[in-house]
């Protein structure tokens, strides 16, 4: 039953990509037409390469946020479990709250983080009108909503290298450095690989995020893959083409996570091959 509820929908869309589809119109046998007229869409090249820029901002960036927060976690802070909570507190916030939040502290006219930025000397980010600062302000809330995932992974991960280790580490005279370098991060990389896969796939079908903020605008210069896709599908009625759109989206990803794999094998156990 439960292979029936995720294949037959996939082998629909499969099907659907390769037919030209609408409203009002009899469904019509196409072959890879849809495909080709979606890679020579501009549009969609656009969404291709902001989804790549968020992306790499997103995951890259919450990374390092999240390792350095659960060697912190890990170090020892003061209030753990007040800190805890606020750090796992986005998790209970839904992206739509986060969104009204978010376009009220960024707010260009009255925002608190806009004239927190202009007292200390920095420009407002326009994101309502520069494509660049839409998608960078898109990129901050996404880290800001999706880090407790990564921290979670990371803190278990770190929690879970023996004590021994550093106490070897210390009668040998290793410095904190050292310890990070030594034991620490080639303990880490499995669980680093592993939120780094899942928060890879994850952001490359960002939409919520793009979709509440700025809508993909202004003139579709902040679509993301995710975004062009619903408007191919419920704007446009050009459901072949968001088929299409739909399925490239899934090879780039297997692609991705078969990389990720590949290299998550190779850490975990080839040298035991």
């Amino acid at each position: 039953m439960v292979g029936l509820m995720i294949f037959v929908p996939v082998l629909f869309i499969a099907w659907l990509s390769l037919n030209d589809s609408t409203f009002g119109r009899q469904t019509e046998f196409v072959g890879l037409r849809n495909y080709a007229q979606v890679l020579g869409d501009p549009f969609f090249w656009k969404a291709l390469w902001n989804t790549v820029i968020v992306v790499l901002i997103v995951v890259h960036l919450e990374m390092l946020l999240g390792l350095a927060v659960a060697l912190l976690f890990a170090s020892g802070v003061p209030l753990r479990p007040v800190m805890l909570a606020i750090v796992l507190a986005p998790y209970a916030v839904s992206e739509i709250t986060a969104v009204v939040i978010w376009r009220y502290l960024f707010d260009m006219d009255v925002g608190i983080a806009t004239q927190a930025m202009s007292a200390i000397g920095l420009p407002p980010l326009e994101w309502a009108i520069n494509p660049m600062h839409g998608l960078f302000l898109i990129a901050l809330l996404s880290i800001w909503l999706h880090l407790p995932f990564t921290f979670i992974i990371l803190y278990a991960a770190r929690l879970a290298i023996p004590k021994e280790l550093y106490e070897a580490a210390r009668v040998d005279g290793a410095e904190p450095w050292q310890n990070f370098m030594r034991i620490t991060l080639p303990l880490l990389v499995p669980a680093i690989l592993i939120a780094m896969l899942f928060r890879y796939i994850f952001a490359f079908r960002l939409f919520s995020e793009v979709w509440l903020l700025t809508g993909g605008g202004p003139a579709r210069q902040t679509e993301v893959l995710a975004v062009y896709l619903y408007l191919e599908a419920f704007r446009y009625n050009a459901f072949g083409e968001a088929a299409a759109t739909g399925w490239l989206m899934v090879v780039a990803s297997l692609l991705l996570a078969l990389w990720y794999l590949r290299s998550l094998y190779k850490q975990m156990f080839a040298s035991h091959a």
